[in-house]
């Protein structure tokens, strides 16, 4: 603190920038890494819908036939901008935090930065897990349903490449946001405003309530995917339980 004291705003703003820049800098140069890596960027962000993808050979299913289009002049050139930005801040994203974090820690006491350490650290494990599951689990079989779904025979689906990349973006970051029920649960704890008596008494409520988020995380017709989707969400209400518990005991 007394270091932190001793500085004056405009030093403090002075500090910032030069975190923020690096920060920047870190990014840009890893979207250009993955911007110029195309063919290895887009054999990841296509492979769920690919023949070849682990899951439909771990289910036993039949071979995906699922061609993407594109329909405007620019598209696919923003597409791949966009992609490349986003999986540079991706990757970049430890170092980011490392830096933001080491901005922010001269103003902690020692307690508080050793919490804020794990606070930080187990947020951004579980929004990466909830981002794998996604990519390799949940969003593969609401590809499979939904691109294959048809209401007649003579209707045939063309599934846009910005369609596909926007679904995929948009169920990773609310997987991502979903997964951090724990680490929501643990600081409500520590802060006397959630205990594991009233989360218990109100599990049915919970369940539905995971219901509903599921489907809209998953918006497709069948039991099969809500439940594959509803079934990790429950696990983290039982898991955030027990973390609530040993937090009170603590």
């Amino acid at each position: 603190m007394s270091d932190s004291q001793e500085m004056t705003f405009w030093e403090h703003l002075d500090v910032l920038r030069g975190s923020l820049i690096r920060m920047v800098v870190a990014a840009v140069i890893a979207a250009a890494a993955a911007f110029t890596l195309k063919d290895e960027l887009f054999a990841i962000v296509l492979a769920p819908k690919q023949n070849d993808f682990f899951l439909w050979t771990l289910m036993g299913a039949e071979p995906l036939n699922l061609p993407l289009i594109n329909t405007e002049l620019t598209e696919q050139f923003m597409i791949h901008l966009r992609v490349a930005v986003i999986a540079g801040i991706l990757v970049a994203s430890p170092y980011i935090i490392y830096v933001l974090f080491r901005f922010i820690s001269p103003a902690l006491y020692e307690r508080e930065r050793k919490a804020s350490v794990k606070v930080v650290a187990s947020a951004y494990i579980m929004f990466m897990v909830g981002v794998i599951l996604n990519y390799l689990l949940v969003f593969p079989l609401t590809v499979r349903f939904l691109g294959t779904y048809q209401v007649a025979e003579e209707v045939t689906n063309l599934l846009t490449l910005s369609s596909y990349v926007d679904t995929l973006m948009m169920m990773s970051l609310l997987f991502g946001i979903v997964f951090e029920i724990p680490v929501v649960c643990w600081l409500l704890a520590r802060f006397g405003l959630l205990n594991p008596l009233w989360m218990t008494r109100y599990r049915r409520h919970a369940i539905v309530a995971i219901l509903i988020v599921a489907a809209i995380i998953t918006p497709t017709g069948d039991i099969f995917t809500l439940l594959i989707v509803s079934v990790p969400i429950y696990l983290l209400y039982e898991g955030s339980i027990m973390i609530v518990k040993r937090t009170g005991k603590s």
